[in-house]
């Protein structure tokens, strides 16, 4: 079966092995700056908030089903 069977073929990247652990460990590195702040704060608070009141303000307004030529797809 597949498996590790013997020697590493392949030289590995160095660059790429310290991604990979770079990668693996970045909750161990992560740390509060302004910069990460705002962003937390946009996707985490802005976006959501504007997407739900913009769902909010038009729901039942619009209407894609069974429209034919010249239908407006306002309900009202």
């Amino acid at each position: 079966m597949a498996g590790d069977h013997g020697p590493q073929v392949l030289h590995m990247d160095p660059g790429l092995i310290k991604w990979y652990h770079m990668h693996m460990n970045r909750y161990k590195y992560f740390r509060w700056t302004p910069r990460t702040v705002k962003l937390t704060f946009w996707y985490v608070f802005a976006v959501p908030t504007a997407l739900g009141y913009l769902a909010y303000k038009t729901e039942g307004k619009y209407n894609m089903r069974v429209k034919r030529r010249g239908d407006t797809v306002l309900e009202y």
